[in-house]
Order: structure tokens, then C-alpha cells, then sequence
């Protein structure tokens, strides 16, 4: 989540590890003291079996799921030619070597520079950009040498996905990897627009919200369900930091992309190369909270706000209509919109509810399609 960091982690690794040993030495120097003054107090103690059987974890549990689900986790280390980079996280989506992943956990290293994916178990692969989707904030990235043994994690369905549903996240927060954390799904189809650090390269999702704890480097993690299966990539975080503040921390508003969607732009991605987006034909303005989304007077360049012959054209839309509804989805604003239309196919046919002049209409639309990143 957030821009991909400058710096590496090894400042907070190089504490944590720090710690360890202090605590250690602690420990050490108390056990000793403890010994010391047990040595004749005749006391007997009793351990716990050391039976392997007792590591195992069903299948069911948070541990079962992590152990069963972690040798399919790799951690991205994405580099620029200019020097730029950071760390984040994929998954295995296949046994040809393809990793699902966030657009901007990659996009620096996308055209000159170096990826490499770590599994679990410490190899380290090389790997080079398939395809990537700025809008949706999908990329997919393959292995160039790719192990035998690879396997994808089983996708699940997020449409089926209940509030209250207990998930599991995977990923590299502040390049801590192969981190496990836990929570439940907080709210469906939550807008969100999120961007990296220089405002643009904006993407815009209906996202399954969490209160699993999510920080920078989680970026292109799944999102699992209680079952093991990928519910969502996990992807922006919600900060009460100032927004120059890239790297602030969980504060249990975590937004992830409903896997549904990500596994089609994945497909198209792999086939392609590019990705393909729904479209109504029209420019809304971008104004939050707006009661709606707003067709603007003008479209990008000065060209006309609905697109002749365009799917709103079609059906009878026009400058300065207020979009207040799509489907039965309220819409506050031209971001939301967006994120809705992006959860559905082109060729799909829903229905808009529209403001004009004070009264209320509805029209039917069929989705358009836009290829690639504009």
C-alpha cells in the first residue's frame, strides 16, 4: 500500500533483530540467576511432549492455513534503472511461473529495471513484468526460471465473501517477510482511489475492506479466507498521517481488490499484454463527495463529455447529469463510479439512475470498452 519506498528495511530488521538479542541476553542472564538459586531447592519440573505430532495444526486454523498457504508467497524486490524501488508481495496464480501482484509494487522496474521474487524458503528468482493495469493497480509477473514445484494459490469467490468473515494476510510490511496477520472482512464495496506518491497514476477500486493489520510492503498480498482460498489482493491502506507521510503504519483500515475482478484482469493481462476497461462513454468530474457523479461540460482535451454513439450517448445521457445510482449501488461521486463500472465486463448491461433538472431517470446501458492505460 502507498508509494513503493526508497529505502530498504534494514534499519527496522537491523532493530528488531537488535531487540532480540537484548531480550535474549536478558533472558539468559535471568535464567541463569533462576538456576543458580533452584540448585538446591529440591523443586521437579515437568515439560511438555516434544512429540513432532504436536506441531502439527489442523488444517482449519490460522496456523494450518499460514503454513499451508506460505510456500506460495514470494516477496517482490522491485528496482529501477534510476535507483528507485521498493519491496512488496505477490502469489503464485499458476505452474507456469505467472505471480498476481500490485501495478505499483512493480511499475518502477517495469520498462529498465530488476525484479526478483523470494519464496519462503530463501530462493530467489528472477522475474520480468507480463502485463500491467495502472486503473485496476493489477500487474502480473512471471518467473524466468521457474521451479517445478510451484503451487498457485486456490482462488476463491469474493462475491460470496459476508461481513464478518475472518481473513488472513500475507506479505512483506516494511520488508518483514513471510508476515502472517489476521482480522475479519469489515465492509464490502468500499470506493477507494488511491495513487502513488507523486498524485498520479490513480486507480480506482470496490474494495473488501479489512482490519487485518496491513502496512507498506503488504502491497500485492492476498487476502485470504478462513479456508485457505484467495479473496482479495491486498492493496491501500488508510493512515491518519498527512499524505506526504508514505510510510505510516496499520491503523486497521486496510482496502483490498476482490480477487473476482483481479482474476479476470489477470487473464487479459496474460493474453494480452494489456488490460481492457469497461466504459459508460462519458467524463465525470472527480470531485468527492458530490452528491453523485457528475458529467462534466467538457472530456478530456476539450473533446465532447459523452462520446458519440457512446453507450451514454445511446442511452440519452448528457452533460450535467448527476449519476446518483448503478444498479442498486449509491454513487457519491465520479471515483465511485468508476470503481464500480471497473467491477464489470464490457458488454455487460446495467442500469443508471440519473439527476437532471431535479427529476430523477433512469437509463439503460451497455458497457463500452477502453484497451489499455490512457
Amino acid at each position: 500500500p502507498g508509494a513503493p519506498r526508497k529505502r530498504g528495511a534494514g534499519g527496522l530488521v537491523a532493530a528488531v533483530v537488535v531487540a532480540a538479542l537484548v531480550a535474549g541476553g536478558i533472558g539468559g542472564a535471568l535464567g541463569f540467576w533462576a538456576a543458580d538459586r533452584n540448585d538446591d531447592s529440591g523443586s521437579t519440573t515437568v515439560s511438555a511432549s516434544a512429540n513432532p505430532q504436536d506441531l502439527k495444526r489442523d488444517p482449519g486454523t490460522v496456523a494450518g492455513v499460514a503454513a499451508k498457504a506460505l510456500p506460495s508467497v514470494v516477496t517482490i524486490e522491485a528496482q529501477g534503472g534510476d535507483g528507485e524501488g521498493g519491496t512488496g508481495t505477490g502469489f503464485v496464480y499458476d505452474k507456469e511461473g505467472h505471480i498476481l501482484t500490485n501495478n505499483h509494487v512493480v511499475a518502477s522496474a517495469a520498462d529498465s529495471g530488476q525484479l526478483t521474487a523470494t519464496f519462503s524458503n530463501g530462493k530467489k528468482y528472477d522475474a520480468e513484468v507480463v502485463g500491467r493495469a495502472q486503473g485496476y493497480d493489477v500487474a502480473v509477473i512471471k518467473l524466468k526460471n521457474p521451479p517445478q514445484s510451484l503451487t498457485p494459490l486456490p482462488l476463491g469467490n469474493s462475491d460470496q465473501v459476508a461481513v464478518g468473515d475472518s481473513t488472513i494476510a500475507i506479505g512483506a510490511p516494511f520488508g518483514l517477510s513471510n508476515t502472517v496477520t489476521t482480522g475479519i472482512i469489515s465492509a464490502k464495496n468500499r470506493p477507494v482511489a488511491s495513487g502513488d506518491a507523486s498524485g498520479g497514476s490513480n486507480s480506482y477500486m470496490s474494495a473488501l475492506q479489512t482490519d487485518a493489520s496491513i502496512n507498506p510492503g503488504n502491497s500485492g498480498g492476498p487476502l485470504l479466507s478462513s479456508g485457505g482460498a484467495v479473496i482479495g489482493i491486498n492493496s491501500a491502506i488508510q493512515s491518519t498521517g498527512s499524505s506526504g507521510q508514505s510510510q505510516a503504519g496499520s491503523i486497521g483500515l486496510g482496502f483490498a481488490i476482490p480477487i473476482n475482478q483481479a482474476k479476470t484482469v489477470a487473464q487479459q493481462l496474460i493474453k494480452t499484454g494489456q488490460p481492457v476497461y469497461p466504459v459508460i462513454g462519458a467524463t465525470v468530474t472527480m470531485d468527492e463527495k458530490s452528491g453523485g457523479a457528475v458529467i462534466s461540460d467538457r472530456g478530456t482535451g476539450g473533446a465532447d463529455a459523452v462520446t458519440k454513439d457512446g453507450p451514454a450517448a445511446k442511452a440519452g445521457l448528457r452533460a450535467g447529469d448527476v449519476i446518483t445510482k448503478f444498479n442498486d449501488t449509491p454513487i457519491d461521486s465520479g471515483p465511485t463510479l468508476i470503481g464500480e463500472i471497473w467491477t464489470h465486463k464490457p458488454g455487460d448491461r446495467v442500469t443508471l439512475t440519473y439527476e437532471r433538472d431535479g427529476k430523477s431517470a433512469t437509463a439503460e446501458v451497455t458497457l463500452g470498452q477502453r484497451k489499455g492505460d490512457s
